[in-house]
């Protein structure tokens, strides 16, 4: 779970409800008040569609970040997401079973991800940000 996140000041700055931004992303305003206060985390795709949706990056989002710096749309897949991974894992000259054990996920699931057999979630990329003091929008644009 994303704690220190930066949606509930998003969604205040668009002037919109929980509601609203439920109704947006196709769920209930108490999934949007789970999301805002860290009880759940936002999956990946719909926190990729709001950046996009609404000019924020990943990193303000997501509190990675006290700045939020516009960006051109991410248009990314999978397949994409996993090359960038396996780009950064391999610049860090660590091992897939490395990786994974500090993200708290088993070698198989990490493996799928960097593969493009699985889109990532967002608590695990958030930990690789977070983990190694990365970018999350620099590491998907690269």
């Amino acid at each position: 779970m994303i704690k220190n996140n930066n949606l509930k000041y998003c969604r205040e700055e668009l002037e919109m409800t929980q509601k609203e931004l439920g109704y947006v992303f196709g769920v209930s305003r108490y999934t949007v008040h789970g999301w805002e206060n860290g009880h759940d985390t936002m999956p990946f795709n719909k926190l990729i569609m709001f950046c996009n949706l609404y000019g924020y990056s990943l990193d303000f989002v997501c509190g990675l970040s006290k700045k939020n710096i516009k960006y051109d749309k991410l248009n990314i897949d999978k397949e994409t997401i996993g090359n960038k991974l396996k780009e950064l894992r391999k610049k860090l000259h660590l091992s897939q079973q490395q990786l994974a054990s500090d993200c708290h996920i088993s070698q198989t699931t990490y493996s799928g991800y960097e593969s493009g057999t699985y889109l990532i979630n967002t608590i695990t990329i958030y930990t690789i940000c977070k983990t190694y003091n990365i970018s999350m929008d620099l590491l998907l644009r690269s």
